[in-house]
């Protein structure tokens, strides 16, 4: 009797068994079969994306940022033009970013640092401000030549790396309101943003007026440039709670004497900052003279 009544049991527990995987058996074709449409939907977006990008670079070939020569991707220099660009190595001045002689082994602040410190705390540059870098930044300016931009934002941020524990919002170097209508854009601000896409840092672009119109840098002496820019920004109403102990970094195209760099700087401790950095693609650099 015993034996007949395990028997039925276990007949019951086995088909109660098969039962159970049957009710999941959908689950895991359903499971499946949308596993199977993902891949799918996935391998047809990148065959759309590459065929999408393949009638792009027929259309728009892509070239050199520099000299145009052809090239096999976008927003890239041709090897010739990358070899002349002086980037910016160690070992340089903590404070200005320019290039030292010779490796002291430890952090080493240059003779004119020293002799002329700054109004902001330090500064780095992607580049000297030399035959193909001048050209970029010029046809950025004035030849409405963005192709770059997204290269720059790259080396922008691995220019300013030492600056991620210091940095609480990325500022540009505004342009008067004229000369921003006649150009259309401000270059300092397409050069920001670059930079917040590779560092995720915080923008505001607006953070800093140009309260008054000042005449072009180029040309002038050091001294008429520091007077052109003496009081000619302004924190803005909105920014001011923001930057009241925070730490700005600074972002222009090119550092030559430094004197609206300094002067932006100025504005920005008066307005509570406690630290302010700076980052520019380029930089003038004075030839090192020798010595006897």
């Amino acid at each position: 009797m015993c034996r007949v009544r395990t028997t039925k049991c276990t007949q019951s527990m086995s088909q109660s068994s098969i039962n159970d995987d049957n009710a999941d058996a959908p689950e895991s074709v359903a499971a499946g079969t949308s596993q199977f449409a993902r891949r799918a939907v996935r391998l047809a977006r990148d065959l759309a994306s590459g065929a999408a990008r393949q009638t792009a670079d027929f259309l728009v070939p892509p070239v050199c940022i520099s000299c145009r020569t052809p090239l096999t991707r976008h927003h890239a220099l041709c090897p010739t033009c990358w070899i002349d660009v002086d980037f910016i190595r160690a070992p340089i001045c903590d404070v200005l970013g320019t290039p030292l002689p010779f490796e002291t082994g430890r952090t080493t602040v240059s003779a004119a640092a020293l002799a002329a410190p700054p109004v902001y705390d330090r500064a780095r540059s992607v580049a000297q401000h030399t035959e193909v870098m001048r050209n970029l930044i010029h046809d950025l300016k004035y030849g409405d030549r963005t192709d770059g931009v997204a290269t720059f934002g790259k080396w922008l941020a691995i220019a300013a790396q030492d600056f991620a524990n210091e940095t609480d919002v990325i500022v540009p170097i505004p342009l008067n309101r004229w000369r921003l209508w006649s150009r259309r854009f401000n270059q300092a601000a397409l050069l920001t943003h670059a930079l917040a896409r590779e560092t995720g840092w915080t923008v505001d672009t607006r953070a800093l007026d140009r309260i008054r119109r000042t005449r072009s840098q180029v040309g002038l002496t050091a001294n008429q440039r520091r007077t052109n820019v003496s009081g000619a920004f302004r924190v803005a109403a909105r920014a001011r709670e923001m930057i009241r102990g925070s730490g700005v970094l600074l972002v222009d195209d090119v550092l030559t004497t430094g004197a609206t760099l300094n002067a932006a700087a100025r504005t920005l401790r008066a307005a509570g900052a406690t630290r302010v950095n700076v980052v520019t693609l380029a930089r003038v650099v004075a030839p090192v003279q020798p010595t006897l």
